[in-house]
């Protein structure tokens, strides 16, 4: 196999891996998925409030209340106000089929909906809601980015990837080719 072929497929599964590692993370954020009922077999760990139900986005945290925390922190606002807010956006939001093949969701739309519902709901100026949305965004694309860095400077320090091929990888997520770039 020619070293050119190698290096392809290197990089093709690096970013398979790189992009099933990150979950896709603009699109669990652009989409919605419905909250579980509570059941007999239900983790009995889980929250009274449903607010500690997993969203199912990602790498199973509980994204949902993860979000409405640091809104909240950033707003000034409690917190179960912002969680059922949220709730209430994507419950009125859910898609009722999915998009079609290739097309996405017009992110700045839902952006600006989803400013404008909060603001209406927790009685808060807009613009406000609208900047704090945005540095939570800008800080989880700066986590992500440092996170990504760390696992490729191991794969280059473990031998697995060149830092040529890590390089690539860095490039293709931040041109948003792979998961986890620039949305």
């Amino acid at each position: 196999m020619s070293r050119t072929k190698r290096i392809t497929l290197g990089l093709s599964a690096t970013a398979l891996a790189v992009g099933a590692g990150l979950g896709i993370a603009g699109m669990a954020s652009a989409t919605t998925t419905p909250t579980p009922t509570p059941s007999a077999s239900a983790n009995s760990t889980a929250p009274a409030d449903g607010h500690g139900m997993h969203g199912g986005h990602g790498r199973g945290g509980d994204m949902m209340g993860a979000k409405a925390k640091e809104l909240a922190a950033k707003l000034g606002v409690d917190e179960a106000k912002v969680a059922d807010a949220l709730k209430a956006f994507r419950d009125a939001n859910k898609p009722s089929t999915p998009p079609a093949e290739g097309k996405k969701p017009d992110r700045a739309a839902m952006d600006a909906a989803l400013a404008k519902s909060l603001a209406s709901s927790l009685g808060i100026d807009e613009s406000k809601v609208s900047t704090a949305l945005e540095e939570l965004r800008t800080q989880a694309r700066t986590d992500r980015a440092a996170a990504l860095k760390t696992r490729l400077d191991k794969a280059v320090t473990d031998k697995t990837l060149t830092q040529a091929e890590a390089d690539a990888v860095t490039k293709a997520v931040e041109k948003g080719v792979i998961g986890g770039g620039r949305r």
